[in-house]
């Protein structure tokens, strides 16, 4: 619709031309043609600077509507950047709280699955005493386990869930043959492993991995050992190739994981920053059962996976097939690690390690220092700690048994050492109340060829106490007689 104003406009054009082209031709003489020419020429150039004026007058309009949309816009965007920040603290709030619940139940879970494994035994128990008692038998006669005994005939199930606490076992205590087994068939070990698990006589050693050159205690290795019937110690070297063999490893595995919980919760009382390296057969990484067993066993201990290292051999990363694969990243979307053991030479690849969440390779120290592997393999061993460093992986030199090796291996920049110089695994028993370290209190001695003396740091866990399941287990039973 044409504007009031744009109407008197043109009709004041229209009048102002007419008034011109009168004028001329009463006052110039000019004839009526010429002066209508000259009207119609005003009125054009009246019209186009009307028409000029307007559009820069309209421009200038828009001008300013365009500064203030840009600057609402402006405010708009950054409104909605401080929701979206307050959104995603909310989010973060809420996933972190998820998490921490999550935990906290799956402790939870686990503590009441125990707690109920432990009722069931201490059942079993009541009826096997209300038995004895109403068929006249007198309580004396009852088998009494020895304090260097294992609990007698427990059921395997139960014997690998119960939690119980675990101590250093001294050499007086405990009646450990030390001296070399004599040799045996592969049918005795088979009856020797079977017997041993049925009895619970799977006993874990503890050897300390320290830092270098300080010589702080940083983590333990969990080592397995087997007793037979006679107090005769068993290595793994020994057994594992039989356990294999039988399908056992599976079992046995399952209880040193148990094991190595209940020392990593003990330690973690005193120390937070202790970890325990558990070795795991590639047998059970392959065995889609027994792993289910393990994997819902540590899926219900998620809390101490950044503590707990699961350790393979070498040759079990280097054949890996899908089954294992799987299991693996299984593990590792848990928040467990991954370290590297029985490495035989460094042609290694850090950056397919480290994306299979290992992030621990231990190499005898001998490996690293032979000017044999310069030529083998595709780096000098003096830059290997560099180069795993960069993928987030340690190097741990193993096998160490001299301080001249010690001197060298600072040369190559290795942070974390382990070997019978600073101290030999030493054995646990399972019949205690603390899980301490591998070292004993104070310092840990070993004499080598070196001539000289190894100390460890003690971890400082104090005298033996129960807690925990064992307390509650003890509760329930009563007072011994």
């Amino acid at each position: 619709m044409i504007r009031i104003s744009t109407i008197f406009i043109a009709i004041c054009m229209v009048l102002v031309a007419a008034s011109l082209g009168l004028v001329l031709y009463s006052m110039a003489g000019i004839s009526g043609t010429e002066s209508a020419i000259v009207a119609l020429t005003a009125l054009t150039f009246l019209i186009l600077y009307n028409a000029v004026s307007m559009r820069l007058r309209d421009r200038t309009d828009v001008g300013g509507q365009i500064a203030d949309l840009s600057r609402g816009t402006a405010d708009l965007a950054r409104q909605v950047a401080e929701f979206g920040r307050r959104l995603a603290a909310v989010e973060g709030r809420v996933v972190s709280a998820n998490s921490a619940g999550a935990d906290r139940i799956q402790a939870i879970v686990g503590e009441i699955n125990e707690l109920g494994v432990l009722v069931k035994e201490l059942a079993v128990s009541v009826a096997g005493h209300e038995d004895m008692l109403s068929s006249g038998v007198p309580p004396a006669a009852a088998p009494v386990s020895k304090p260097e005994d294992a609990p007698p005939k427990e059921p395997p199930a139960a014997a690998a869930i119960e939690e119980k606490s675990v101590a250093v076992v001294a050499a007086a205590p405990v009646k450990i043959v030390e001296g070399p087994a004599p040799s045996r068939s592969q049918a005795q070990i088979l009856t020797a492993v079977k017997n041993a698990m049925e009895e619970n006589r799977i006993d874990i050693y503890l050897q300390p991995m320290v830092t270098l050159p300080q010589r702080k205690v940083r983590f333990y290795e969990a080592v397995t050992r087997l007793r037979d019937d006679k107090d005769q110690i068993l290595s793994a070297d020994d057994f594992i190739g039989v356990a294999e063999a039988a399908g056992l490893i599976g079992r046995i595995d399952h209880m040193v994981m148990l094991r190595c919980v209940q020392v990593l919760r003990r330690l973690m009382v005193r120390n937070k920053d202790v970890g325990v390296f558990c070795n795991v057969a590639a047998a059970t990484l392959g065995n889609p059962t027994t792993f289910a067993q393990c994997l819902d066993f540590l899926e219900a201990n998620r809390a101490l996976a950044p503590s707990l290292v699961l350790e393979f051999k070498q040759a079990t990363f280097r054949n890996l097939g899908p089954i294992e694969t799987e299991h693996l990243a299984a593990l590792a979307q848990r928040g467990y690690r991954f370290s590297v053991d029985h490495v035989t030479d460094l042609r290694i690849e850090p950056r397919e390690l480290a994306d299979r969440g290992v992030r621990f390779i231990k190499v005898p120290a001998s490996l690293l220092l032979d000017q044999r592997q310069t030529s083998a393999s595709d780096i000098h061993p003096s830059d290997l700690s560099d180069l795993l460093g960069r993928f987030g992986i340690d190097l741990i030199a193993e096998r160490i048994e001299g301080e001249r090796a010690v001197v060298d291996l600072l040369d190559y920049d290795v942070r974390f050492g382990q070997g019978f110089l600073f101290a030999p695994p030493r054995p646990l028993r399972p019949e205690g109340a603390s899980a301490t370290a591998a070292a004993s209190p104070g310092k840990a001695q070993d004499t080598n060829g070196s001539g000289k003396i190894a100390s460890v740091e003690d971890p400082g866990l104090g005298p033996p106490r129960t807690t925990g399941n064992a307390a509650l287990a003890r509760r329930a039973a009563g007072p011994p007689g």
